[in-house]
């Protein structure tokens, strides 16, 4: 998997009809910023409102996903949101100029193929992975769905499914690297039962519909005169039912294309939790609802984990040790308050201080009872995120790093000899003219003991 985040080296089209309006739709992907993931533009209405691919902004799962923001929506966004994993995509504009994508033939192939044509371009930042660090599980006993997302340091989806039907049967899909999804995975067509179909044209949908965007399995028997039907709705002169239940000469990929495209789909789905994902994913039986759910479910815990104290291992290797610390910045004992660096990414660092005894700082602040200022836990913040702050340049030891302000700077729990401190930064805007604004929060085990919204200024030593 990319550790830096990817973009597209230039703008690239694809035009068809869509599923559910009939109408010809033309769907633009646009280079993006770091840090701007993936959104959809919709260029054919005023102001052309911005959606973005988000868990939160789905509005309908009935017969794909569609996300809506205000009165602006857009439907079937699943498989160019898979297309977008499988390269490991993650910043991208989408204009449409439609209320759905278009169809294709079904499958994520054409929006796979039309990305690659481009090429990538590699970012100047960290993806922002989520490390599965328990296993998250929803079950909807009424859907007879099971999910479960576990700790892996790759991505990983096995999926089932079983419809209780003599032709498709019971079905498994794997993917197990990402490498594979363009051969393995992005081809496969999604799939519907005759009388879904049936049942959909009779509703006034699927006007796009056609033979060549969907595999239709035939789970009945079927009467000549709804043959003559099927043939008018489809325009075709004739359509057929070969032996094993697929409706016309329509070839399967894959003996498993069923499950293979459903794999395409929850792949698709859970790409609106908004970052990518290192974990294995298991489904049985899943659909677009149970899809966005559980979406929706790791986004939360996301959240909930951003707010906790982070999980530190004293037995995994550093992200940074104090050597790594101390070539990149200037602060030197008794003033260099970090001893190790144990997360990092484009916008967060994690950063570690052992209290001891021995600190030069309990020799004179309150003898007896020995407790560590607040304005060194302060400072010890900031050093954490001049660590962040000065990765955003090439040559770290060329800048200085200094404060500029202090705000909403909170003090909750003493710090006293033997404990240690987390110490967590996050950017709350991306950096610009070299001015950083960082929320910092320090932790002694899972209390927050200080937390501060610090500004900083790094400067070229030359500028000075």
């Amino acid at each position: 998997m990319y550790n830096k985040q990817h973009t597209i080296k230039k703008a690239v089209s694809v035009s068809g009809v869509g599923l559910h309006t009939g109408h010809k739709v033309t769907l633009t992907f646009k280079p993006a910023e770091i840090d701007s993931g993936i959104r959809f533009q919709r260029i054919d209405l005023p102001e052309k409102p911005v959606i973005e691919a988000d868990a939160d902004l789905v509005v309908d799962t009935s017969r794909g996903t569609t996300i809506a923001k205000g009165e602006a929506k857009v439907s079937t966004v699943e498989h160019v949101l898979s297309a977008l994993v499988g390269l490991q995509i993650d910043n991208v504009l989408i204009e449409v100029d439609g209320p759905e994508t278009p169809i294709m033939d079904g499958s994520a192939k054409l929006f796979y193929e039309a990305l690659e044509s481009v090429g990538l371009e590699e970012q100047n930042a960290l993806r922002n992975f989520f490390e599965v660090p328990e296993g998250l599980f929803l079950t909807d006993e009424e859907k007879n769905v099971e999910m479960a997302l576990l700790p892996v340091d790759d991505y990983r989806v096995t999926v089932m499914i079983d419809y209780n039907s003599k032709v498709l049967g019971s079905q498994h899909a794997s993917l197990n690297n990402i490498a594979d999804f363009k051969k393995e995975i992005s081809t496969c067509r999604t799939f519907v039962f005759l009388h879904e179909l049936q049942q959909l044209y009779n509703n006034n949908l699927i006007k796009g519909g056609d033979l060549n965007n969907a595999i239709v399995v035939v789970d009945k028997l079927v009467s000549d005169d709804e043959l003559k039907e099927l043939a008018e709705i489809f325009n075709k002169p004739n359509i057929e039912v070969k032996e094993e239940g697929i409706l016309d000469n329509i070839e399967l990929r894959f003996k498993n294309e069923p499950a293979r495209h459903k794999l395409l789909d929850v792949v698709g789905d859970l790409a609106l939790v908004g970052r990518p994902i290192k974990g294995q994913i298991l489904a049985a039986r899943p659909g677009h609802s149970t899809n966005v759910a559980f979406a929706q479910k790791i986004k939360k815990y996301i959240k909930k984990a951003e707010k906790s104290a982070p999980k530190y291992d004293p037995n995994a290797e550093p992200v940074m040790d104090i050597e790594g610390i101390s070539s990149m910045l200037r602060h030197r004992y008794p003033f260099q308050l970090v001893d190790k660096i144990i997360h990092q990414d484009h916008k967060t660092v994690i950063g570690l201080k052992n209290i001891t005894i021995n600190e030069n700082f309990f020799q004179g602040h309150f003898p007896g009872n020995p407790v560590m200022p607040g304005v060194l836990q302060i400072e010890a913040m900031a050093q954490t995120g001049g660590i962040l702050v000065l990765s955003s340049v090439d040559e770290p030891s060329e800048y200085w790093t200094y404060f500029l302000g202090i705000d909403n700077c909170r003090f909750r729990k003493m710090v006293r000899p033997g404990d240690t401190i987390i110490l967590k930064c996050e950017l709350l805007a991306p950096i610009k003219r070299g001015i950083a604004k960082m929320q910092g929060y320090a932790y002694v085990g899972n209390s927050i003991v200080s937390e501060a919204t610090l500004t900083a200024r790094i400067v070229k030593k030359e500028e000075e």
